[in-house]
């Protein structure tokens, strides 16, 4: 079922004006910290941050344990909502080393990326599902060990300029290629960056705002009650004729991280019925919250949405 965006729901200007904003201090934060300390100090510090951040932003602590309550299938203890606040701290913190090179202080694993590095051997490029979940930063650390590696981010504007400027502080040299989502070009942008071989990202655990022509957000099942989501980027996938993975890079905790990839939808061939499109774009969309909603049960201190997701405010 579809409906417009409403405010206090998923999607709702709540989480562009103050959890992205909250995003940026943070890494300005950590940054800092990082860099002057290094790593395995920095992250002792992890544990007071943590605690003050559980004691003194109820909003954040409220939505993690609701969120947690749903994918421990269980109530969350005040240990659960710490280790959540902590695992959000520990990829903040790699984040600033991801982007620095510093691969050597991590140890990356992945998984079933042979379909990816398939695609990219045709030099069609191919479309990277992902969502707030672990580290996508680990993914650019892959694509600096494998040079014909190319990743374009597409991003929130006024996001993707703050984090932008905060990492190329921190890291000079460190170029973050992104493309601003729903400006004038950007889908000629998004042709030629896959047009080149390369992989472009977007995360779509998150709706930005009121149904247009082109895209619609949809109620579907997630973690036991309906949440909505996207099939813009599926839609876009279709109309550019590409592949779309699902990719994610878990932290497994230390310095672990697990890198993930499961193909969601090939418009490569699509066919020319549009009844069938469309039931392509949504056994996609489907199949997007499907592997969202097992790793979220998986690895459940990774999901990293500390806001209204379901709209639960507007109902007490």
């Amino acid at each position: 079922m579809k409906r417009a965006a409403t405010p206090g729901s998923n999607g709702a200007p709540e989480w562009v004006a103050s959890e992205e904003r909250s995003n940026v201090l943070a890494l300005r934060l950590m940054a800092w910290i990082a860099i002057n300390l290094g790593r395995p100090l920095t992250r002792w510090l992890l544990h007071p941050i943590t605690l003050y951040f559980l004691c003194f932003a109820p909003a954040p602590r409220r939505h993690s344990r609701r969120y947690l309550g749903r994918a421990l299938g269980r109530p969350a203890t005040w240990l659960d909502l710490y280790r959540h606040i902590h695992a959000f701290a520990a990829t903040v913190l790699d984040r600033v080393y991801f982007v620095r090179g510093q691969l050597q202080a991590f140890d990356l694993v992945h998984r079933s990326a042979q379909q990816v590095y398939a695609t990219l051997a045709e030099g069609r490029g191919a479309f990277l599902l992902g969502a707030h979940l672990g580290s996508f930063e680990a993914l650019h650390a892959l694509g600096d060990s494998r040079p014909d590696l190319r990743v374009t981010m597409v991003m929130y504007p006024d996001n993707a300029r703050k984090i932008h400027a905060v990492l190329q502080a921190v890291a000079p040299d460190f170029h973050l290629a992104v493309i601003a989502i729903g400006r004038s070009g950007s889908t000629l942008q998004i042709r030629d960056a896959l047009d080149a071989g390369g992989l472009v990202g977007l995360l779509g655990d998150r709706v930005l705002g009121p149904d247009t022509a082109r895209t619609a957000s949809i109620e579907l099942p997630f973690l036991g009650a309906p949440a909505r989501f996207s099939d813009g980027p599926l839609r876009l996938a279709l109309l550019l004729r590409r592949r779309v993975f699902f990719m994610v890079g878990l932290y497994r905790g230390g310095r672990r991280y697990e890198l993930r990839f499961a193909e969601l939808a090939d418009f490569r061939q699509p066919p020319d019925d549009p009844a069938a499109r469309e039931r392509l774009v949504q056994a996609g969309l489907a199949a997007y919250v499907a592997q969202l909603e097992a790793l979220c049960r998986e690895a459940p201190y990774n999901w990293f949405n500390f806001f209204d997701f379901w709209g639960e405010d507007a109902q007490v």
